[in-house]
């Protein structure tokens, strides 16, 4: 291609992925929906929208790259401390029992669907093991299921991405190279894996750690390091051993998300918009791959593929995963009901399948458009159908207004729990190490360290928070709070009058986003409870008693 053709070719990749993106966001649909059709039309329709072509051999390791930033993305989201009891046994079991019985599910349904060889048939059930937060996470953001059901589903998309990634690069080597090796050395050669991403993402986590809390770097520079730290670790990791990078970012994501050390540090901001662009972009350039040519002989196979996987595979590892459990009925039933296949499928098929096709291999060259159309059906499917399915299970949150209150002082979370009685499903954040404690000493719910992530853009989303009240002592912190957060579409913000509002006159207006009219700034509201005042719920309407300033209504 002349330079020309290459500049245009990358332009338009870019442009479609955000305008993709864009075009879901006001259809309310998943963005992959869109992006999938518009990439296999722009690789129809044009001569330069093909990334494969642009970037030559280095697009396969690119391609790794960017999914290793989404999963250090996705690791950000997944506390450890939150994963515990029933929720931990059933991730562990819907991580492996999903690998080791959706991989021969599909592979056996595959080689007769499809006509593919034995060994081609192995590498695509492999690499349908995948789903992915990506794909999971906008369609449970539409749903909004019960937390637990929610929590469950993105750790397992985002382990199992590292696991089958693992499991697609050992059996693409296995058939390249022709050998006949036992189960034992399958399992040494998996577990080494597994081994040196571990490595790698502790090596990545002590680096993070040095960079983000020893040294203390600033908002620009920290997450420029963040990004820096996945793909260096993720690429060294892949230089010895392929797709290893993938459990190093996943390590590395959970870990910053999880370690108290790591509490103060930036974390999750930066990423949102860059994974959304790494997403889009990788979409599109994937499916531009994929020809109708290719598409056509494969169409109605797949579409079959598809129904054994939703209506057999899925529900087999729903069914043992959740057995003996305490889940309902209804929550085992969504689970059964919830495994759309996402980026890593898609990146994994577009970088072995020409190999392998290559190499001689049977029906490999339908491995990648059998997948992109897997990808289609499971993403739309349960796209569509998830909301009215999880409404009929009774899974679903219910639709009331869940505040953030922001601070740990002990009027505060009498607050929080005089809310909690009147039926609100209340989150209370706070930065101090004993103000945390208090605040689950008192019962209520803890939200995670990290308050931009769990009061705007998709951590909002994920804990179903409607409105952000910021109820700290500290006036500054309130108010640049206050104003990070107040482009944040769908949630309302609003804080305490600074202390000097009395000084100088300035009550809280309507629309000001300052709380209480009354002259009730924080020191006078701290005062009050100190003194004895109590925080109480009345029924609406009725005249206040002597004494007493109304809060809500």
């Amino acid at each position: 291609m002349t330079t020309q053709q290459i500049f245009v070719g990358l332009g338009l990749i870019v442009v479609l992925a955000v305008g993709g993106q864009v075009l879901a966001s006001r259809l309310r649909i998943p963005a992959i929906i869109v992006l999938l059709p518009l990439g296999f039309a722009a690789g129809a329709i044009t001569d330069t929208v093909h990334p494969d072509q642009l970037l030559g051999d280095a697009y396969p390791p690119l391609v790794s790259l960017a999914v290793a930033v989404i999963l250090y993305d996705a690791g950000l989201g997944l506390d450890l401390r939150r994963l515990s009891g029933d929720t931990r046994r059933v991730v562990h079991r819907l991580v492996w029992f999903g690998a080791l019985l959706t991989a021969p599910v599909a592979a056996f349904a595959a080689a007769p669907l499809l006509g593919l060889s034995a060994q081609a048939a192995a590498m695509l059930g492999t690499i349908l093991i995948v789903s992915g937060p990506t794909v999971v996470g906008p369609v449970l953001n539409f749903v909004r299921p019960e937390e637990r059901l929610q929590r469950i589903l993105l750790w397992e998309g985002s382990l199992i991405d590292a696991v089958g990634g693992i499991a697609g690069a050992l059996v693409f080597h296995a058939l390249i190279n022709d050998r006949k090796h036992g189960l034992g050395h399958g399992v040494l050669q998996f577990l080494g894996s597994v081994g040196i991403g571990l490595l790698g993402g502790a090596a990545g986590v002590a680096l993070l750690w040095w960079l983000l809390v020893r040294v203390r770097l600033g908002e620009i520079l920290g997450t420029t390091v963040q990004l820096a730290a996945v793909i260096g670790i993720a690429a060294g990791c892949d230089a010895v051993r392929d797709d290893t990078g993938l459990i190093a970012a996943i390590v590395m994501g959970v870990a910053v998300a999880t370690l108290p050390a790591f509490e103060l540090a930036l974390r999750r901001p930066f990423f949102e918009s860059l994974v959304s662009l790494a997403v889009g972009v990788l979409f599109i350039s994937i499916s531009a791959t994929v020809t109708w040519a290719s598409l056509r002989p494969v169409l109605l196979p797949a579409l079959g593929l598809v129904a054994v996987l939703v209506l057999a595979a899925r529900p087999l590892v729903a069914a043992l995963s959740t057995l003996g459990t305490g889940l309902s009925p209804g929550e085992r039933a969504f689970l059964g009901w919830m495994a759309p296949r996402g980026i890593v499928a898609a990146s994994t098929a577009a970088t072995f399948s020409a190999q392998l096709a290559a190499a001689g291999i049977g029906g490999a060259n339908r491995i990648l458009p059998a997948t992109f159309l897997v990808i289609v059906a499971t993403v739309t499917l349960y796209g569509l159908t998830a909301a009215p399915v999880a409404r009929r299970l009774g899974v679903v949150r219910p639709a009331r207004s869940r505040p953030l209150l922001v601070g740990g002082d002990p009027w505060v979370l009498e607050l929080g729990r005089v809310l909690d009685s009147a039926g609100l499903d209340t989150l209370v954040w706070a930065g101090r190490t004993a103000e945390r404690e208090r605040i689950d000493a008192a019962g209520l719910e803890l939200a995670g360290s990290d308050l931009l992530d769990c009061a705007s853009g998709e951590g909002a989303e994920r804990e179903s928070v409607t409105a952000v009240y910021l109820l700290t002592a500290d006036d500054d912190f309130n108010a640049l709070v206050s104003v990070l957060l107040q482009d944040d579409e769908g949630r309302s913000v609003h804080r305490l009058a600074p202390a000097e509002s009395l000084e100088h006159g300035a009550p809280a207006g309507p629309g000001s986003g300052l709380l209480f009219g009354t002259g009730l700034t924080g020191p006078v509201l701290a005062g009050r409870f100190r003194d004895g005042a109590a925080i109480s719920a009345r029924p609406a309407g009725g005249p206040l008693p002597p004494g007493y300033d109304l809060l809500f209504t």
